[in-house]
Formats: C-alpha cells, sequence, structure tokens
C-alpha cells in the first residue's frame, strides 16, 4: 500500500512516514497542495494524508482538485476544530478528519479502517442466499434481483460494511443521508422496516438492538 503525505512541516511529514513504514506502507511526501496534484496524477496511491492549511494551495482545494480524475481516499489533517471545516471536507469526499496536535497510532488505526472500508465497498458480498454486489449497487434474494430505492441500497451497504456493529440512528443519519441531512430517527426506522420486507427470508439478518440502533449479522440471535 502506498500513501502519500502531504503537509508543510516537515517534522510531522517525517514521523507520519516512520509509523506508516512500522506499518508496512511505503510513503511519499509532498510539502504543498501544487506538489500534491502534480504527485497525485503521476503515480497511484492508496491513500493521501492531507493538511488543510499550507502555503501556495490550501488542502481542501488539492482535495477537490485531485477528485477530478482520480477517486482516491483521503484523511485530513487540520488545526482547526470547527465543526464547518469537518462538514466542508466531507462534502468534498474526504473519508475522514484529524485534528492537531494528532497521536500518529491513533493516525495509522484510522488509515485502516478507511483502507478496511474501501475493500469492503469494492466487494460482492454473499450471505447465504443474499448477494449484495457493491461495484454494481445490485442486491439478488435467492437468485433474483430485488429493486431497492437509492437510499435503502446505501444504508444495507453502510450496515454490511460494519457487519456486526451496532449502529444508532444518529450514526445512520450521518453516513448514509449526509452530514447536512436535518431528519429524525423515524427516517431511519421507516427505511430499516422497507428494506425488511425487501429482504424477504433474509429480512433477519439486519437486527435490532434494542435501545440503541442496528447491525447486520448473518445468523440471527
Amino acid at each position: 500500500m502506498k500513501l502519500l503525505i502531504v503537509d508543510d512541516e516537515t517534522k510531522i511529514q517525517l514521523v507520519l512516514k516512520e509509523y506508516a513504514s512500522f506499518e508496512g506502507y511505503e510513503a511519499d511526501l509532498a510539502s504543498n497542495g501544487l506538489d500534491a496534484i502534480k504527485m497525485a496524477k503521476e503515480n497511484d496511491y492508496d491513500l493521501i494524508i492531507m493538511d488543510v492549511m499550507m502555503p501556495g494551495l490550501d488542502g481542501f482545494s488539492a482535495v477537490k482538485e485531485i477528485k477530478k480524475y482520480k477517486d482516491i481516499p483521503v484523511l485530513m489533517l487540520s488545526a482547526r476544530s470547527e465543526e464547518y471545516d469537518k462538514l466542508h471536507g466531507f462534502e468534498i469526499g474526504v473519508d475522514d478528519y484529524v485534528t492537531k496536535p494528532f497521536s500518529p497510532k491513533e493516525v495509522m488505526l484510522r488509515i485502516n479502517a478507511i483502507t478496511r472500508r474501501n475493500k469492503k465497498k469494492s466487494e460482492i458480498r454473499k450471505f447465504n442466499g443474499l448477494e449484495v454486489d457493491m461495484p454494481g449497487r445490485n442486491v439478488f434474494v435467492d437468485g433474483k434481483k430485488i429493486d431497492l430505492t437509492p437510499k435503502e441500497c446505501d444504508l444495507l451497504f453502510y450496515l454490511i460494511i460494519n457487519e456486526g456493529i451496532v449502529l444508532t440512528r444518529e450514526q445512520l443519519l450521518s453516513n448514509v443521508w449526509g452530514y447536512d441531512y436535518f431528519g429524525d430517527d423515524r427516517t431511519v426506522d421507516t427505511h430499516i422496516k422497507m428494506l425488511r420486507n425487501n429482504l424477504g427470508p433474509y429480512r433477519d439478518y439486519i437486527v435490532t438492538s434494542r435501545g440503541s440502533g442496528y447491525k447486520f449479522e448473518q445468523e440471527k440471535k
């Protein structure tokens, strides 16, 4: 796995590169947004660690430019903790956001989590007679394709990506409907009900954790 670490502070670059090496990652270094864009065009990176505040071109602008031609996962670094900055990052396609000062170990854990999520997004998953083709956004029940709304698809995929983990309604609203969605818990419950109806004999794979939320689990408990 190859990373691009973009930060105008040499110390941060070297620390992150050292920790990435411990994790078995290769890493290239850039000190500003313009260099990051050039290097992303010329190389195939599995993930970019991008600082926000840099000379020449800021990280947000660099990410927007890179996303025009390559869909590379991005972890943003910033000395600013304002909610607006985080929301803006997620709106332009950033996968995660870490505020400085940070623990390099935490950054590596977040990188590993992003990698796992993106790997799972590219998979075709099978759960007995339930087959989920995430790249093609198709779902099959006992060999028959079922019609799901785009939001039902997003909800099912997010539950599967986090298989076995109880997700609160708030988490589902934020990650499936978006950070700017102003809904309520009933929105999630209604879509869970419709999704279960569509899954037919596999409806019980979506498990209710009473008082907490929902999770996807192949074996009914």
